[in-house]
């Protein structure tokens, strides 16, 4: 059974039916999904959880749709480990990696949002679906799409990364490549969805997406024992991943299924090529002020982001922080990751490890204190962020081997961490 009311405005608080909506009619403020707690906490224990399959929908009670799920039925159940060897990297002593570089089915966590949003373009009987996307949300919609046997239409910037873009046509479908950066993408669907009786993911069906990555948060939670970590780092773009990890916490507090009360501290990351949301926490302000993006993390390029306001109060309300990086430091975390742990990510997870870097030399994270990094996508997604060197080239003879290992010939890169941006402890 469904235990969604309704909708909710976050900030007039008017109430409106489950229906296609991309904002509040009075304000134009976000909607929410209105729940009902209650009867939630009754069907919801820790012993019903443990008894489902591993994946999002063992929290489906706090899930928007109102029928079993017929797509992304695998997603979520990412692994949580613990990573010592980054940790003595960073200076850290309890760090662990959540990792959505392994999710289901196209290896980021936009599948968890595209689970639920697909399902519920179905449930709305809608005739398409699309979304705009700088990457991972464009390669999942389109996969989980194909899956549901909806034709999808895309819109990307003109800039993509070329990988990406042959990871979202290779599912069949429509892509469409628009002159200039995100927000004219979005602004553009927008206008589209207006027009045709069609569920863009991230724009009249965003209600209903966001609440797949409060899936994260639960993960976290149920991976450390029922507890909520001291801190975690996200990376930021539009703004929502963060706001909906914390909100993910509160709810389980909430349904006392908690050892404790959440005292998270909630730290934002982002390029310094796109940076609107840090630079409103460093103002102590909420005030986003948008910025043309120029970084190579483009799958965190949104200069004027959706959420933006509602992830620097969260951090601020959590007592937490918000830094960004450089391309350079960019590629050195993305590095530092595969050496230490042997994981691959894109940029946002090279966002992520170096952020978390400069919080620690900054003392903003207590290095003893359970800390978990957000680790939202696959290296495979963006090689082109990390220039490695050439290997050298031998001929099939023993003496030939011992004598380039011995010869210094071998590339620093391929033999030490590379991490140097940071001031290690």
């Amino acid at each position: 059974m469904s235990y969604v009311k309704g909708l909710k405005c976050r900030e007039c608080g008017r109430w409106y039916p489950k229906r296609l909506a991309a904002g509040c009619e009075d304000c134009f403020a976000p909607l929410e999904i209105d729940y009902d707690y209650d009867a939630i906490s009754r069907a919801l224990t820790r012993e019903v959880i443990k008894s489902r399959p591993h994946s999002l929908w063992r929290y489906r009670e706090l899930l928007p749709l109102d029928s079993e799920p017929v797509v992304g039925r695998a997603s979520g159940a990412t692994p949580l480990l613990r990573a010592d060897r980054l940790a003595a990297s960073l200076g850290l002593r309890n760090l662990y990696i959540k990792n959505d570089s392994v999710n289901y089915p196209t290896l980021s966590f936009k599948d968890r949002v595209t689970a639920v949003a697909i399902n519920k373009a179905r449930e709305f009987d809608l005739e398409a679906v699309g979304c705009a996307s700088t990457g991972n949300l464009a390669n999942s919609v389109a996969a989980n799409a194909a899956a549901a046997g909806l034709p999808a239409y895309i819109l990307i910037p003109e800039n993509l990364e070329p990988s990406k873009i042959t990871a979202t046509s290779i599912y069949g479908a429509h892509v469409i490549a628009v002159s200039g950066n995100y927000d004219d993408v979005n602004r553009l669907c927008s206008e589209i969805a207006d027009r045709y009786p069609w569920g863009f993911v991230n724009v009249n069906l965003r209600p209903f997406y966001g609440e797949g990555s409060k899936t994260f948060g639960y993960e976290i939670a149920e991976q450390l024992d029922w507890r909520a970590p001291a801190n975690i780092v996200v990376p930021m773009a539009g703004g929502s991943l963060i706001t909906k990890i914390y909100k993910g916490l509160k709810e389980l507090e909430r349904l006392g299924l908690l050892e404790s009360e959440v005292k998270t501290r909630m730290y934002g990351a982002q390029a310094t090529g796109c940076n609107p949301i840090t630079d409103a926490v460093k103002r102590n302000s909420l005030d986003i002020r948008p910025v043309k993006p120029d970084t190579i993390a483009k799958s965190l390029a949104i200069g004027n982001p959706a959420d933006g306001y509602y992830a620097a109060g969260i951090i601020s309300e959590s007592g937490g922080w918000a830094e960004d990086v450089t391309d350079e430091e960019i590629s050195a975390g993305i590095r530092l990751l595969a050496e230490t742990e042997g994981i691959f990510t894109e940029t946002a997870g090279g966002v992520t490890v170096a952020v978390t870097g400069k919080l620690i030399e900054q003392g903003r994270i207590d290095p003893d204190e359970l800390t978990v990094i957000a680790i939202t996508g696959n290296g495979l997604k963006t090689l082109d962020a990390v220039r490695l060197a050439w290997p050298p080239v031998i001929e099939a003879r023993l003496a030939q081997f011992e004598r380039i290992i011995g010869s210094g010939q071998l590339s620093a890169v391929s033999r030490q961490p590379s991490g140097t941006v940071f001031n290690h402890r």
